[in-house]
This record gives structure tokens, C-alpha cells and sequence, in this order.
């Protein structure tokens, strides 16, 4: 490296390093704490290793699954002093509440129990369900219907715990408009359920801040990720890292605050955007950045 390149990297790095005390500073002033979806860490190792491994990076939470080790993840909060933002339940793909027997639904049904009893457990006040699949034989209405009726049943679980279920806006083929999700939210007309909203996913059909300025105070927690407006890529190519992606997130963040939201702010961006402490870093920064707008 020649002096010139020297003297531009490290005024780069002076330059970016005096910048994140302010990121931080602007970032804490929206009361907004950084967690990372467990599924999405991307490194091997224990539990216990990888919650390590993202409090160095810079996280203050894990959105645990349900059905994990509740023993080790007890442990692992305990040890690190990171918190639980939420759980995310753990059935609700493979065993949805919309499925078109009984017997697949009960399995759903006791999977949102188990982690609703597991977010009482870790301290989380809430719990992310996806509410059902509308495809492969099965309609909108159909979803809607029999969701509900699963939902229904778990409420009691859920004020039994103080713990809320909160709505996923997702690639299900259902809920894909702010308007459909107050819809579904008053069908089922209990204060123990509201939404998690996704930034990422709200992207693709419709711009995520007027889904926000919709839902407003119905929204308990937040998924922090990015998305293309490309068309994706038949080779399966990687979300694109915060920042980099199409979201507006000047407008994102403007509409969170006018609706009054506070609290976690939860990454789930794919596992090679965290698959060790630099990486998982670099997402955190970018988190910072976000908040900072």
C-alpha cells in the first residue's frame, strides 16, 4: 500500500469511527433495540456460543424458536445478558393452522402453545405466528376461516402467559395489504393478538411505510430486512444486506414514529449476513445506520 492509499483508508476509517458515536446516540433517542432472529445466525456452534458471539457483534436480543432447548436458552440469556425480543413459533409452516385436516392443525395448534409457554419462559412478550398458507388446495377464505379458529383456542393460553401472538406478514399467499390485515386483526377481535410486522416482506406489495401508517399501534414487533425490486434470481441469490436493497427507509422510519413504535427491532436477514462476529457486526452497523435516519 503506497502512503497515498494509506492516509485515504485510514481517514476513512477515522471518519466512520467518529460517525457511529452519533449513529448510536440518534439510534438510542428512538428507544429501538437490535435483535437477531435465531434461525438466521449463520454460524456453527451451541446456543450458548452463537447468543456469545452476537452479543460481541453487537445485538442486545435473539428471537429464540419455540421448541428449542428451553434449559440451554435459559442458560445462554443468562450467561450473555442478551434478552429475549420474541419467539418465533416453530410449526406454523410445516403444521399450519389452515391445513385442511384436523389432525395438522391440532399440531400448529399445540406448537403456538408450546411457544407461547416458552416466551413466558425467556421473558418475550410476544410470539410471531405465521396464521396459515393460502395455496396447494387451499383458498384465501379457507385460511382466514380456519385460522382464526386455531387462534381462538389460544388466546386463553395466551393471557394465561401475558403473552401476545403477533401476525406475520409473509409469502403465504395471504394478508398481502395493510387493509387485509386490520380485516383479519378485528375478525379475530382480541387484545391478545396484533402483528409482527415485516419490513422485507411488505416491500414486495406495497411500500412498507403505508402499511405501517395503517396498522400503527396494532404492530408489536418488527422484522428488520431489506428486499430487491428486482425479479429474484433463478440461482437462489441472497437477500440484499440492509441498506443495499430498494426499501425507503427514511419514509419506514418516519411512519414508525408517527405510530408510536418502540422497542425491538429484530434482523432477519439470511444466516451469511451473521454467520460470524464481523459479519454480524457489519449488520448491526447497518441496523445503527437505519435507526439513525
Amino acid at each position: 500500500m503506497n502512503r497515498r492509499s494509506f492516509l485515504k483508508v485510514t481517514a476513512g476509517a477515522a471518519a466512520s469511527a467518529a460517525f457511529l458515536p452519533h449513529v448510536r446516540a440518534a439510534a438510542s433517542k428512538r428507544n429501538l433495540r437490535k435483535a437477531i432472529m435465531y434461525s438466521t445466525i449463520g454460524m456453527k456452534g451451541t446456543i450458548l456460543e452463537k447468543f456469545r458471539a452476537m452479543k460481541e457483534a453487537g445485538f442486545e436480543g435473539v428471537e429464540p424458536m419455540g421448541g428449542m432447548d428451553r434449559d440451554e436458552v435459559l442458560a445462554a440469556f443468562k450467561a450473555t445478558g442478551l434478552q429475549a425480543a420474541s419467539v418465533c413459533c416453530h410449526t406454523h409452516w410445516v403444521k399450519p393452522l389452515s391445513a385442511p385436516d384436523e389432525a395438522t392443525r391440532k399440531i400448529g395448534f399445540e406448537g403456538l402453545v408450546l411457544s407461547l409457554r416458552d416466551a413466558q419462559a425467556y421473558g418475550a412478550a410476544s410470539v410471531l405466528l405465521v396464521p396459515g398458507v393460502a395455496r396447494n388446495g387451499v383458498s384465501y377464505q379457507q385460511c382466514f376461516e380456519r385460522s382464526i379458529v386455531e387462534i381462538r383456542k389460544a388466546i386463553p393460553v395466551a393471557k394465561e402467559t401475558g403473552v401476545k401472538i403477533a401476525i406475520e406478514n409473509v409469502g403465504n399467499n395471504f394478508v398481502t395489504s395493510p387493509e387485509q390485515a386490520v380485516e383479519y386483526l378485528d375478525a379475530i377481535n382480541s387484545e391478545w393478538v396484533g402483528w409482527h410486522f415485516d419490513i422485507g416482506n411488505a416491500g414486495r406489495v406495497g411500500p412498507a411505510e403505508r402499511w405501517i401508517q395503517v396498522l400503527g399501534k396494532r404492530i408489536l414487533r418488527i422484522h428488520v430486512k431489506d428486499y430487491s425490486a428486482k425479479p429474484a434470481d433463478p440461482a437462489g441469490s441472497a437477500r440484499p444486506k440492509l441498506l443495499d436493497g430498494d426499501t425507503h427507509w427514511p419514509a419506514v422510519m418516519k411512519a414508525l414514529d408517527t405510530a408510536g413504535y418502540s422497542g425491538w427491532a429484530i434482523s432477519e436477514q439470511p444466516g451469511n449476513q451473521a454467520a460470524d462476529v464481523e459479519t454480524a457486526r457489519d449488520l448491526a452497523q447497518r441496523m445503527d445506520r437505519i435507526f439513525a435516519l
